[in-house]
């Protein structure tokens, strides 16, 4: 039994081994196959981000934000690969859409990308961009957006969160601002290098010239610097410019007013407790400074030592009722 059956087992064993690689053969060839497909693919896509990135980086060496069309917009942003975070400014900065706030958030956004294209810490991992509604009517509609400008962060992977559309109305377009919202994005920080602006320093200097030469012609006469009455008026033109936030307008940088693209409406007062227009400020300051000229001239009226009757049609019923004898 042994010895019969050892030849048994042998061609049993020679008949696996011839069976074995024809059957096994097709799946090596295919896992081959797969693998230098899955392979190719992966080289191709890390060339194209390489072209993606190369080309980028040749136009911020001709501008810190170049602008795109429908076409460079899918390619470069919306379609991966993409290991760089974009940040787009929508506008529309063509005459005919007269959109002054545009031009205005333009400038901001300009000094910011100049900050960070001129900076040491500049590199591959953010860029800067623009679309305007002229040349990219097919991406403000594919956005569904309605309203420029607008700020939007389009991250290296995923699509862009709620927090990745800056809030315009509420915090401004000043470039610090954007600064601040792009490094809580991206975890780039950009340190805001603004162009020097003497127009402050000879406003300044024209005062003290003009000061000092009144105050030279009047050298021998000066009573008037002890005039209540003048700075009474100094000192309500400052309560006037702070109460009506002139000093908000200032950190925040609003829009001197809104106005809407689609129908043309203008509208001067902002529709959120949180925010306002700088045309705003200079309605309250006027109806601050009606109602206190008003108070002003009744008191004046009250006081004065003219004719009665006068007085008394100035006053209305108040008056005659206090000068009536008890």
């Amino acid at each position: 039994m042994g010895a019969r059956g050892a030849p048994s087992r042998r061609r049993l064993a020679g008949r696996r081994l011839r069976y074995l690689p024809t059957g096994s053969f097709p799946f090596l060839l295919l896992l081959l196959l797969l693998c230098i497909q899955l392979g190719g693919g992966q080289k191709k896509k890390e060339n194209l981000l390489a072209e993606k990135v190369e080309q980028l980086m040749e136009w911020s060496s001709r501008r810190s934000i170049f602008r795109m069309n429908g076409d460079k917009f899918r390619k470069f942003i919306k379609a991966p690969p993409r290991n760089y975070s974009m940040i787009v400014m929508f506008t529309a900065l063509q005459p005919q859409r007269q959109c002054s706030v545009c031009r205005q958030a333009n400038e901001e956004y300009q000094i910011l990308a100049n900050s960070w294209r001129y900076s040491s810490a500049f590199c591959n991992k953010l860029f800067f961009s623009m679309v305007d509604y002229d040349e990219g009517t097919d991406v403000f509609q594919q956005l569904n957006m309605n309203s420029a400008p607008t700020f939007m962060h389009f991250p290296p992977k995923g699509r862009p969160k709620r927090a990745d559309t800056f809030d315009l109305q509420r915090i401004g377009f000043a470039a610090e601002q954007l600064a601040k919202w792009i490094a809580d994005r991206t975890d780039v920080h950009i340190r805001v290098f603004r162009p020097p602006n003497y127009s402050g320093t000879i406003a300044l200097a024209l005062l003290v010239s003009l000061v000092g030469g009144l105050l030279y012609l009047r050298r021998n006469n000066l009573e008037f610097i002890y005039n209540k009455t003048g700075w009474a008026m100094v000192s309500l033109c400052i309560v006037f410019a702070m109460t009506s936030g002139q000093m908000w307008n200032h950190i925040r940088g609003p829009p001197y007013a809104h106005k809407n693209p689609h129908n043309g409406q203008v509208s001067y007062i902002h529709g959120s407790s949180q925010a306002q227009f700088v045309a705003e400020s200079h309605i309250i300051l006027v109806l601050n400074a009606a109602i206190t000229m008003g108070m002003v001239l009744l008191n004046e009226a009250a006081t004065s030592k003219g004719d009665v009757g006068k007085r008394r049609r100035l006053l209305g019923p108040m008056s005659a009722e206090a000068e009536s004898p008890q």
